[in-house]
């Protein structure tokens, strides 16, 4: 057994849950009155209620004695300070540095990070501004109406992410779409109207060299040069790129004076704020951007500086290792309660499940506990129509998070009052259910009281906020990223490497050139994947 499970706090923990963990929270609540407002935390404009969770008072103070056992506040310090936590890469984890202000200074290896952070801020505010005012003009003179954004996991899910929760504050003369799939079909929709004279592509890729993100990349300089009559110039007014290969973009034919880098201590599913957010800026705007930055910042100084017991971040991550460990639940659901964030639980997904998703501790130990709940979701109330079925009434344990907004951004009516009312309605049912006396005083057909049951008991927490803003935004994200971190922190897990991603990858290249081949490939697979690949010749004539 692991020096985890055998701890102390780990140990005190099982008992715990042998104690309550079978308390219904209609008696948790009947108890303590007040827990509904003592069970709360409130910070960076969240209203965080983990009251309807299956916790008692001491509870927290346990999850949070295991976080000091884990050594999480000395770990998080050490992030915050630039060191190597990222023990199989050798790398600094400092996505934090990305939104620290222009007044602060953090020196790591030598290097202050927040100056070189705000000195490409600084060409991003430019380029986007000249953009968006229409000075930046494409190779026929004509201002550019379509920005397309080529790039892959990290590089595609935040910007689409962010530009669809924050476009109600995005141009609107301007359209902006995003290619991620290899799948031809992504390419062809995204520029099937398009005007190549008036179309900018934001080639988004670290080293260049992502195979998905280069497909698309040379299929777009193939459509574009077919477009404009293949004058290779053209490139250059059409095409920048967020990368570190300087002679992969030049190559490629961008002008390196339009490519935005960014470091090696900025993860994928970390940097949306980063160069990689260069599709935001131009869609929301230099300012709104800042505005993003400035949310994501407040949180992260919640999350270094506030204590434990009513750090939102870090109590989230607690309940989520509370749930996966001490109830062997295996998935954590989202429901953001905004069309405008329909594309968040898929953010977050790559976030947690990329992060968390590790068998080993970093010291190369195997682990026999769970790490990395699979986290889903959809937004409410469309959710509500298809699988809260299963959330209510279904055997799975699934702990959710419910995101709502006191006010909307395009109130209509009473739509307001109806989508929040879902919210608050939803966590009450999971919680408390609907028992078998209460169907028998309501006349209900004893035939029917097994299928209208609902036996409650079901874990929620409700985030709340004012609206949703890029200050807001910044905030929720940075709310799950440290979450995350407090997970990870506690499993004795990497959460910022991402090795299991490379071996898919890498077979892929090699059965690349045997699909492709003029004659038959020498066997050098199994059967089934040997099969699987002269069938496929076949059926394109590759005999």
């Amino acid at each position: 057994m692991s020096a985890l499970r055998e701890s102390a706090a780990w140990k005190t923990l099982e008992s715990h849950r042998a104690d309550i963990g079978d308390l219904h929270l209609r008696d948790l609540f009947a108890e303590d009155p007040s827990r509904g407002t003592d069970l709360v935390a409130e910070a960076c404009g969240l209203y965080f209620d983990y009251s309807k969770n299956r916790i008692d008072r001491e509870t927290i103070g346990l999850l949070t004695d295991l976080a000091r056992q884990q050594r999480m506040p000395e770990r998080r310090d050490a992030m915050f300070r630039g060191e190597h936590i990222n023990g199989s890469e050798d790398r600094a984890v400092l996505h934090v540095a990305l939104r620290m202000p222009r007044s602060r200074s953090l020196v790591v290896d030598g290097v202050d990070v927040v100056r070189e952070v705000h000195g490409v801020l600084d060409r991003m505010i430019a380029f986007a501004e000249s953009v968006r005012s229409g000075e930046w003009k494409g190779h026929t003179g004509r201002p550019i109406k379509r920005i397309v954004n080529i790039g892959i996991g990290g590089s595609d899910l935040g910007p689409v992410m962010a530009y669809e929760a924050l476009k109600d504050y995005s141009r609107r003369d301007i359209e902006f779409r995003f290619v991620s799939n290899v799948d031809g079909t992504d390419f062809y929709e995204a520029t099937l109207d398009a005007d190549p004279a008036e179309t900018l592509f934001v080639v988004s890729s670290k080293t260049f060299t992502t195979l998905e993100t280069m497909a698309n990349a040379h299929t777009a300089r193939e459509w574009l040069l077919d477009g404009l009559g293949g004058d290779e110039s053209a490139i250059a007014k059409h095409f920048v790129a967020v990368s570190t290969n300087a002679d992969g973009v030049a190559g490629f034919g961008i002008d390196t004076a339009n490519m935005f880098g960014f470091w090696e201590w900025v993860g994928g599913r970390y940097s949306m704020d980063s160069a990689i957010g260069l599709s935001t800026m131009l869609a929301i705007g230099p300012d709104r951007f800042n505005e993003m930055l400035e949310g994501f910042h407040e949180m992260d100084q919640h999350f270094l500086e506030t204590k434990l017991e009513t750090n939102l971040p870090a109590i989230h991550g607690l309940l989520t290792v509370w749930y996966r460990n001490f109830f062997e639940a295996e998935t954590h659901a989202v429901f953001p309660y905004s069309e405008y964030l329909h594309r968040f639980p898929a953010y977050l997904q790559q976030l947690t499940m990329e992060s968390n998703g590790k068998g080993v501790t970093c010291a190369g130990e195997r682990v026999d506990y769970g790490t990395g709940a699979i986290f889903w979701g959809e937004p409410g109330t469309n959710g509500q129509h298809s699988f809260y079925q299963l959330v209510h009434q279904g055997t799975e344990l699934i702990p959710a998070d419910f995101i709502g907004f006191n006010h909307a951004l395009n109130p209509l009516g009473d739509h307001q009052d109806l989508l929040v009312s879902n919210v608050f309605a939803q966590t009450e049912a999971l919680a408390f259910g609907k028992t078998v006396e209460q169907l028998k005083a309501e006349g209900v057909e004893d035939r029917l009281i097994p299928h209208k049951t609902f036996l409650g008991n079901r874990p929620t927490s409700t985030i709340m906020a004012d609206r949703l803003t890029p200050r807001t935004l910044g905030t929720l994200v940075a709310f799950y990223e440290h979450s995350v971190f407090t997970q990870g922190a506690i499993w004795e897990i990497d959460s910022f490497d991402q090795w299991g991603v490379e071996l898919g990858k890498a077979l892929a290249q090699a059965i690349i050139p045997e699909l492709q081949s003029e004659t038959p490939p020498e066997p050098a697979h199994d059967s089934s994947t040997g099969e699987l690949i002269r069938r496929y010749r076949r059926a394109n004539g590759r005999q």
